[in-house]
């Protein structure tokens, strides 16, 4: 190795790690994929991951005709650089989705034919083929394979979950001063199997999605579906408001929508013969609250007090024994005397 390809082998360490942190900083953040934080850390992932990958290549690390074994315990960890940026870039929400999940699949593909090459994995790319070959089988035939194909999907499951229990125990010795470059070796082979499993099950989801964006584009294209019928017209609601100000206001938030004043609302409701129209006089008796906002008092006051004047010249016994009662009444009970109910 030249001094150049050592220097770059020193560079692509450090700039690989570094995406790898920003990788996984992304997976283990709790906020949604479309803020502009982790869109910002996304796109920084990928720019280093992608200098990484033409360092990779400059180096000319891997091989078509080696095997796992041959490889270097540091090299092994750049078998996950297609990995690392398909699921990056299927994180991406600037582009349209359909441009986002062909070029993660092409990554992902990428990725498990050099697992393959290496004996590390065993993916089969020609499941078109084989689709077709299912719709000849007989029922009995489908329901094994379904049948089959479940069990496979929770053996999946249980190795998955095991071989990420393996990678926390490794990754603790792999921390270790003194860890033993087997020790790093299996670390980074389980978790290449870790990322198998991962791509795998993504591939499956791009492969579901496809079509469903396929048919939104296709929507798209035609102008949308046309409704059978007329719809019925929105609802319009009447806002209420105090003044000519406040209408101006939401008239100015809310154009389409009808607003009135208060004003406007009785002038409406008088018209209406709804309420009572304030010019004109009205005949009848009036009742304690028409007199109360006329300022009108339904009895004549000065009759009341000449009545009592009367009473007390002419010495009415019981009048004036009413009157020296409130005079005289004391409130002798202590405080609490009231109600004794259910007191001990």
């Amino acid at each position: 190795m030249t001094e150049q390809q050592e220097n770059s082998a020193q560079t692509l360490h450090a700039i690989f790690h570094e995406g790898l942190d920003l990788y996984n900083c992304i997976s283990n953040s709790n906020e949604p994929t479309n803020s502009p934080d982790v869109q910002r850390n996304v796109q920084k992932a990928i720019s280093l991951l992608e200098q990484a990958t033409r360092l990779v290549s400059l180096v000319n690390i891997f091989s078509n005709n080696e095997e796992i074994d041959e490889l270097a315990t540091n090299d092994i960890q750049y078998l996950l650089l297609p990995a690392l940026l398909g699921f990056l870039t299927a994180k991406l929400t600037s582009r349209e989705r359909k441009e986002v999940i062909e070029v993660a699949e092409i990554y992902f593909k990428d990725f498990l034919q050099r697992t393959n090459t290496f004996k590390l994995s065993n993916y089969k790319f020609n499941e078109g083929a084989r689709d077709e070959e299912t719709t000849e089988q007989s029922e009995l035939e489908q329901l094994s394979m379904a049948v089959n194909t479940r069990a496979n999907k929770i053996q999946k499951f249980r190795e998955h979950k095991e071989l990420k229990s393996q990678l926390e125990s490794l990754k603790k010795a792999v921390e270790n001063e003194h860890a033993d470059e087997e020790i790093k070796r299996n670390y980074l082979l389980t978790m290449l199997k870790i990322f198998i499993h991962d791509v795998c099950d993504e591939l499956n989801s791009i492969k579901m999605e496809k079509p469903i964006l396929e048919h939104m584009a296709k929507i798209k294209q035609e102008g949308g579906p046309k409704p059978k019928r007329q719809p019925p017209p929105p609802l319009k609601p009447i806002i209420i408001t105090k003044d000519e100000i406040q209408k101006a206001v939401y008239g100015a938030g809310y154009p389409a929508l009808p607003t009135m004043t208060v004003d406007e609302f009785y002038e409406k409701r008088v018209a209406e013969g709804a309420f009572p129209d304030p010019n004109k006089q009205k005949t009848g008796p009036l009742s304690l609250q028409e007199a109360s906002i006329a300022g009108v008092s339904l009895y004549d006051e000065n009759e009341e007090v000449k009545e009592l004047e009367k009473k007390v010249d002419e010495d009415d016994e019981e009048y004036i024994a009413r009157m020296r009662a409130k005079d005289e009444y004391k409130d002798e009970h202590r405080r609490g005397w009231g109600n004794r109910m259910n007191r001990s």
